[in-house]
């Protein structure tokens, strides 16, 4: 069993301790102390990164784990010769402990805000690369969670605004079982119980901030719906300040591109898309034209052949949604079937099309010309569309196809 000195002080970062033991395991020296601030990836929080190393060499610790009988396992990205009751130098790394311990510290205001407000338990907790997240029992309308997540924030801030004391207690079962807990515990021997003064009391073995006022602000970034509950993301500390740094550098960039301050990017955001909805209607519309007046003239362009006439045409870089819609302005007459193709970073892609007066089946033709393509395609006798990688083999495809048209 290793004694858990990140339970009496989170904020210690340096030790010694003495080895007691240690082998090779995949490249990696696993060494285990008697005693270690180095916090095991557990409870939904990850461990602690650092130092060891004896006179002569050192090693950066890059896991930690707990077993099942305690001891705390310490995996480095070397191997260090050391034995059994060697002394050992160790540093935590203090920018992720103040991290981790920020974003568990916030968990537990931002937890009890939920509860004390909404009576919302949460009863998830993670905290990943980006952000933290909880899942709260929080059933309500998307407008009405918003509104609970705003107070939520609220009162969290205010409690960190008030720089509350935060104290660490261990206590016996029937000890805990006359104090406020926000969650039950189901440890049958010691309990350590985090109290954040006249506010939260909740048993946890994470490492945690001395006063509240360490945490920095806490922001819900975003919620979703998760295992039917609310799982809300949620930054503080230093990732909150990392969060508005990358914030504000894309608002300031899209403010930018508009020719606008930051705070007027919004509305020139709200202009520009209003403009390219407009735009957009009025291009579909000369699209529209356009491909009528060339479906004509493509028309014009071949003769007819047993009362039909077969245009069969490749495109090069033709966006697929204009292709389909010139085979459908080709076929709104009598008499015309077409056969189109386009090649498309790398692909062919083809759509074939006839009018309603005539009897080819164009599934039929299209899935014989994917063949020759290497790809697939299908859809009704009227109208289908396929493609396939063997560009190559794109003409040859098109006239397979008219060949079994034309013998129909």
């Amino acid at each position: 069993m290793t004694t858990k000195l990140y339970w009496e002080d989170s904020h210690l970062t340096r030790f010694t301790a003495r080895v007691t033991d240690s082998w090779l395991q995949d490249g990696h020296q696993i060494i285990a102390l008697d005693q270690s601030a180095f916090y095991p990836t557990g409870g939904g929080q990850p461990c602690d990164t650092g130092s060891i190393k004896t006179s002569e060499k050192e090693g950066r610790v890059i896991d930690v784990e707990i077993t099942d009988d305690e001891r705390i396992l310490h995996r480095l990205d070397t191997d260090i010769p050391l034995a059994v009751g060697d002394e050992v130098s160790c540093e935590i790394d203090w920018n992720r402990r103040r991290e981790m311990m920020q974003q568990h510290t916030g968990q537990h205001i931002l937890s009890q805000a939920f509860f004390q407000l909404f009576g919302a338990e949460t009863k998830g907790f993670r905290i990943t690369d980006r952000s933290t997240e909880i899942d709260l029992t929080l059933e309500a309308q998307p407008d009405e969670v918003e509104q609970a997540i705003a107070r939520a924030e609220e009162l969290a801030n205010s409690v960190v605004f008030d720089n509350r004391e935060i104290r660490v207690h261990n206590v016996t079962p029937e000890e805990s079982a006359k104090l406020p807990l926000r969650k039950e515990s189901f440890i049958a021997d010691c309990i350590r119980v985090i109290e954040i003064s006249d506010y939260d009391w909740s048993p946890c073995g994470g490492t945690h901030a001395k006063r509240t006022g360490e945490v920095g602000l806490i922001a819900v970034r975003g919620w979703e719906r998760a295992k039917k509950m609310t799982r809300a993301h949620f930054v503080c500390g230093s990732r909150l300040l990392d969060d508005y740094h990358a914030a504000n550098k894309t608002a300031e960039a899209i403010a930018r591109k508009f020719s606008a301050g930051r705070d007027e990017a919004e509305a020139a955001v709200s202009r520009s898309l209003d403009e390219n909805k407009r735009l957009s209607r009025r291009v579909r519309e000369l699209a529209e034209l356009a491909t009528k007046a060339e479906a004509r003239q493509l028309i014009e362009s071949v003769g007819v052949s047993n009362g039909r006439r077969v245009i069969s045409r490749v495109f090069d870089d033709r966006d697929f949604e204009e292709l389909k819609l010139l085979a459908h302005r080709l076929v709104d007459g009598d008499g015309v079937i077409a056969l189109l193709a386009v090649k498309e970073s790398g692909m062919a892609r083809l759509v074939f099309a006839s009018s309603s007066d005539v009897s080819a089946d164009m599934n039929a033709a299209m899935k014989i010309a994917c063949e020759k393509l290497g790809g697939r395609g299908g859809g009704k006798s009227d109208f289908a569309q396929g493609g396939g990688a063997e560009v190559a083999e794109l003409n040859a495809a098109l006239e397979a196809s008219r060949a079994v048209i034309e013998k129909s």
